[in-house]
């Protein structure tokens, strides 16, 4: 269990920081940026226009600083949430190797450059899309729901939504029912994925006065909202493939996917008992990343086998 120096929880000291480039790798929040990335780069590949991959990678690389951005501002404004949370009390900022001021014009810094550079050399349409997406993950989730509200990850779950739509924007210069399509699957995807967390989880949250849905609602309405969102998640995922948007191979992959996710949910709403509930969460939590990660893989396979099946044929 991590020992957090109070001393360094003095978050307005203007003290100078002893940080390394890993403390600063670790303001982006690495692995939501992975998460960001891959769900760019299918928004980006599944366009249907031929992109030159030097303005791709410039897209995708101004996505994931911007999603870098993102993630040291926010942690920026909750360092004293993150010093009460076993979770985040290893962050930079809780074991004062940055300070909040420092975080903050890291963030500013990486925001301003990623914005100007995909607006610039992209289009502006992307450019402002990123910006709104930093604008609506730092403001409207950040610093106006996550302290206030129980709805916050359902709100707030729009900016981790918006980076195929952004990835779109820059291939095509426009927007269209296939983006915001995979919008609505991310959108309706992160309740049930992070309230699973949140379910065992749920101590840190209540310690560092964060209005989670379990602490405020309690774990039963939690399971229940879940298992509703986890239907609704389902259905949307799938309906791609009748609309004619997507191919059947990811129709078939979509149900799959979807019945095991949707028996997952079952699970959680099913299992009461404290020890059964906590495997229970922990399976949901853990399927919910693959789920999403195989169903975006499969529309970039796709794309792939579409793209070699002519010179092989």
């Amino acid at each position: 269990m991590s020992v957090v120096d109070h001393n360094a929880l003095d978050l307005s000291s203007p003290r100078i920081s002893e940080a390394d480039v890993a403390d600063y790798i670790a303001l982006l929040k690495p692995r939501v940026m992975s998460l960001v990335i891959f769900t760019a780069l299918v928004g980006l590949v599944i366009a249907p226009v031929h992109v030159h991959p030097v303005l791709a990678i410039t897209a995708i690389l101004c996505i994931a600083v911007g999603a870098g951005a993102s993630g040291a501002l926010n942690m920026a404004l909750e360092g004293d949430i993150d010093a009460l949370m076993t979770r985040t009390a290893n962050r930079p900022i809780p074991r004062g190797r940055i300070t909040q001021p420092e975080a903050t014009a890291f963030g500013l810094t990486l925001a301003f450059f990623s914005v100007m550079t995909l607006g610039i050399l992209v289009n502006w349409l992307a450019g402002g899309l990123l910006a709104f997406t930093i604008f609506f993950y730092v403001v409207i989730y950040t610093m106006a729901l996550k302290r206030w509200t129980a709805q916050n990850i359902v709100i707030g779950g729009a900016a981790g939504a918006l980076p195929p739509v952004v990835a779109w924007a820059a291939a095509t210069g426009s927007l269209s029912v296939e983006p915001l399509l995979l919008f609505l699957i991310i959108f309706f995807w992160t309740p049930p994925h992070f309230w699973a967390l949140a379910l065992f989880r749920s101590d840190d949250y209540a310690r560092a006065g964060v209005p989670m849905l379990p602490v405020v609602a309690g774990p039963d309405a939690t399971r229940l909202q879940i298992l509703l969102y986890t239907i609704v998640l389902v259905a949307v995922a799938f309906a791609p493939w009748p609309l004619g948007y997507f191919d059947a191979v990811y129709g078939v992959t979509s149900l799959l996917l979807g019945a095991v996710m949707l028996a997952l949910a079952v699970n959680v709403y099913r299992r009461r008992e404290r020890s059964e509930s906590l495997r229970a969460n922990r399976k949901l939590f853990a399927f919910s990343i693959l789920y999403l990660f195989a169903l975006f893989a499969t529309l970039l396979l796709e794309v792939v086998v579409r793209a070699v099946a002519p010179l092989v044929w």
